[in-house]
C-alpha cells in the first residue's frame, strides 16, 4: 500500500475505527493514562495538539479535566460531524483541521503547541512518509506524548515483521518510538506499557 492509498483508506472509513465506531467507544485505558500525564506534567492553560484525533474521544476527557486550548487533526472529514454530536463542547471550543498530518503539520508554526500526541497514529505513517517525524518535533514545544502500537497483543509486532495488516486491511508498522525519538534529539521520561498501547513520554531538549 504507498501513501495516497494509505490516506484513502482512512479518510474514507466507515464501520470499525471509524469516527463513529471510536465516539461508540468513547474513553479508554489510554485516555486514562493520558490523563494521569496531563496532570503530572501539563498546566491546564497548554496548548495541545492530537495527531489523529478522529471524532475527539480522548480530546472531550482532556477537556473535562480542565484543558481547554485543544486541537485536533484528522483526514477523514466526518471525525468533526460526529464530534458536534458525541461532543458538542469540544466541537465548539476546539481547532481542528480536516487532513493528513502530512499535509497540515507543514503548515503550523515552530513551537505551536506545549504538548502534541498521538494515540494509534503514528504507527500508521507509511515508510516513505517518515519526515513527518520530523515535523511532529517541530511544531512540538515541550512534550510529546506516543500510544501506539509495540507489540503487546500476541500478533502485533513479534518476530522481524516490520509491518502486520489489522483485519487484513490496513497496515500497521512496527517501529521502537524511543528510537525514532531519540534518534531526533527527544529525551524520553517516562515508558506505561498498556493491554495493547505502550504510552510514552519525550521532552523536546
Amino acid at each position: 500500500m504507498d501513501p495516497s492509498d494509505n490516506h484513502q483508506s482512512w479518510a474514507e472509513r466507515s464501520g470499525e475505527f471509524s469516527p463513529e465506531y471510536y465516539a461508540r467507544l468513547g474513553p479508554n485505558e489510554v485516555t486514562e493514562i493520558l490523563a494521569e500525564v496531563f496532570d503530572h506534567y501539563v498546566d491546564t492553560d497548554a496548548a495541545v495538539l492530537e495527531l489523529g484525533c478522529s471524532s475527539g474521544r480522548h480530546l472531550a476527557y482532556l477537556r473535562s479535566q480542565g484543558y481547554e486550548n485543544l486541537t485536533g487533526i484528522d483526514i477523514n472529514d466526518e471525525s468533526f460531524e460526529v464530534m458536534a454530536e458525541a461532543f458538542p463542547e469540544l466541537a465548539e471550543t476546539g481547532t481542528f483541521h480536516t487532513g493528513a498530518i502530512e499535509d497540515i503539520l507543514p503548515e503550523m508554526d515552530d513551537d505551536a503547541f506545549d504538548v502534541v500526541y498521538s494515540v494509534e497514529t503514528l504507527q500508521h505513517v507509511h515508510p516513505d512518509n517518515e519526515w513527518t517525524f520530523d515535523e511532529v518535533i517541530r511544531v512540538t514545544n515541550d512534550l510529546l506524548i506516543t500510544a501506539e502500537n509495540e507489540g503487546n497483543s500476541p500478533t502485533r509486532g513479534r518476530g522481524d515483521a516490520e509491518v502486520s495488516y489489522v483485519n487484513d486491511d490496513f497496515p500497521l508498522y512496527h517501529r521502537n518510538w524511543k528510537d525514532v525519538f531519540s534518534e531526533r534529539g527527544l529525551a524520553q521520561l517516562l515508558k506505561e506499557p498498556g493491554k495493547r498501547d505502550t504510552v510514552r513520554v519525550f521532552r523536546v531538549l
